[in-house]
């Protein structure tokens, strides 16, 4: 009865903790036959848990959490994401004016943006038509999968 362990590739440790720093991910994960392999970054900031915020006496902490609160409820509602990993663009080459701004009335199938993946380039279309309400990438950033990137009401 012997009891046959799962060899790990270091290298392949290495090498998705390498993609992960090249591309700002926070977590990959790669299956191989039996094998599946999951190298993930926790950022020390968002594991930190705030259970003095509940009271209300100090007046500084809900001015600062005012502001971030209303910027996930509109990413939540209405949000066009990432359907890819790659590198988002506002614009179709340097330089050049940008597909949408925050105000800008949107139709159906207008491209959004550019997600460049795997030395593609990837049109983003509007799923329906409203107006733009928000822009939650910098142009030349790297985007996950599922990743809000625009609000369009």
């Amino acid at each position: 009865m012997s009891t046959k362990k799962p060899v790990v590739d270091q290298q392949l440790i290495r090498d998705l903790a390498e993609i992960l720093n090249e591309t700002n991910l926070s977590e990959i994960e790669v299956e191989q036959d039996d094998l599946r392999v999951r190298v993930s970054r926790q950022s020390a900031p968002a594991q930190v848990t705030a259970a003095m915020p509940a009271a209300p006496a100090p007046a500084p902490a809900p001015a600062h959490t005012s502001s971030p609160a209303p910027e996930p409820v509109a990413t939540t509602q209405n949000a066009v994401t990432s359907p890819m990993v790659g590198t988002a663009y506002a614009a179709a080459a340097p330089g050049a004016k940008p597909f949408i701004e925050v105000g800008q009335k949107v139709s159906e199938g207008q491209t959004l943006l550019i997600i460049e993946a795997m030395k593609t380039m990837n049109q983003i279309p509007s799923p329906r038509a409203g107006t733009v309400k928000a822009i939650l990438f910098e142009d030349s950033q790297p985007v996950e999968f599922g990743e809000p990137l625009v609000v369009v009401e």
